[in-house]
């Protein structure tokens, strides 16, 4: 007999197909997402609309299987991080982060990340594998489920039957690892987290964040453009090869072509560029005016990220008040621009400690510099 098939990891097509193969009817494929992607069933008995005899080809043929919780922990600030077990000694982060307006989950889509950012300890731990659809929808699936027990129901009384408030209003893919680096899986999550049948989120709610992998953003444009972030973290290709060592195949000048065509179908009408405070490195007014300079003709808004050390990296968070000062430089020259609050630091889940278990296929460790130059 065949090992079971996962139905966490299948998009509706994906999930029509195997019923028509079946012999059901097409309804019963949207029966079984809402089951799976918004009641978060992990159990076909629980399914009570369905026809005895399908939910016994079910338990024969079909299972509902996320990655393993190995621990949850929630930060004084109600951040929350869980650590997921996807197999031969890997482990990674997702991060949840509860805001008045909105909560937003963080996934991971790689174990590990080959891109080895300077400044971002996942990358420091090298490479192990890809996640597959189920693993990345699985964080989702997880937290969704954790979450919305006891939310606040929609209407007028507290029926079973009225739809619940969803805790995972926004979704990010800024967790361990580079998503465009794992486009297919990366691309069957996103239809999964916009179907109306699944979790039903905006394009505008979901945001894939990239350290600048050209091709792929000119694909994603053309297949499912959602909301984009550029991890930029640098105004030249100079300090950006030593940041961002992908800079070193897709230079500024590519990224920033890239990022005009993709304002054609964006949901937003604007990139979002990710910039992490250096202290030293990164951060005078002679890189701001850089900056301005090299973004004039992408209509963007700036998040400024404190730098969140680790030993490994050698390097420094710039001070308040300089990254008050930086910030004002973009602002006066019109960019919107925010500061990220730190959130989750007492449990190592603030951008860029995200760091799970990875076993390293790429041997970074030993072939690591020291540390960056400083310029």
């Amino acid at each position: 007999m065949s090992d079971p098939v996962n139905l966490l990891g299948l998009d509706s097509q994906a999930l029509a197909a195997l019923c028509e193969q079946w012999g059901e009817r097409p309804f019963r494929a949207r029966q079984l997402q809402r089951w799976i992607h918004q009641r978060h069933a992990g159990e076909f008995d629980q399914m009570s609309d369905l026809a005895k005899s399908f939910r016994a080809r079910l338990q024969q043929q079909a299972e509902i299987r996320a990655p393993a919780i190995i621990s949850d922990h929630t930060s004084s600030d109600g951040t929350r991080k869980w650590l997921l077990d996807v197999g031969a000694g890997n482990a990674v982060e997702c991060v949840f982060i509860p805001e008045s307006n909105r909560g937003t989950l963080c996934v991971s889509t790689q174990a590990g990340c080959a891109v080895n950012c300077r400044f971002c300890s996942t990358g420091k731990q090298g490479f192990s594998r890809n996640l597959r659809v189920d693993e990345i929808i699985g964080q989702l699936w997880h937290a969704s489920r954790m979450l919305d027990e006891g939310q606040t129901r929609i209407g007028t009384d507290a029926s079973p039957a009225a739809d619940p408030v969803r805790a995972v209003s926004n979704v990010v893919f800024m967790g361990m690892g580079e998503p465009l680096q794992n486009y297919a899986a990366t691309l069957s999550a996103l239809h999964l987290m916009l179907d109306d049948n699944a979790y039903g989120l905006s394009r505008r709610r979901v945001t894939v964040s990239t350290s600048g992998v050209v091709p792929m953003i000119d694909r994603l444009r053309e297949d499912c453009p959602v909301a984009l972030a550029v991890s930029l973290h640098a105004p030249d290709d100079a300090l950006r090869d030593q940041l961002v060592p992908l800079n070193r195949k897709y230079p500024l000048d590519e990224l920033m072509q890239a990022c005009r065509r993709y304002l054609s179908a964006a949901p937003r009408d604007f990139i979002t560029f990710e910039y992490v405070m250096l202290d030293g490195v990164n951060d005078t007014d002679a890189h701001a005016r850089a900056l301005i300079a090299l973004t004039r003709d992408v209509p963007c808004k700036f998040n400024l990220i404190p730098f969140n050390p680790f030993p490994e990296s050698g390097l420094k968070r710039s001070p308040d008040a300089r990254i008050k000062a930086f910030a004002m430089r973009l602002v006066d020259a019109g960019i919107v621009t925010t500061v990220r609050k730190t959130r989750g630091d007492d449990i190592d889940a603030a951008c860029g400690q995200l760091a799970g278990e990875v076993q390293d296929r790429t041997r970074l460790r030993e072939r690591m510099p020291v540390m960056l130059e400083v310029r």
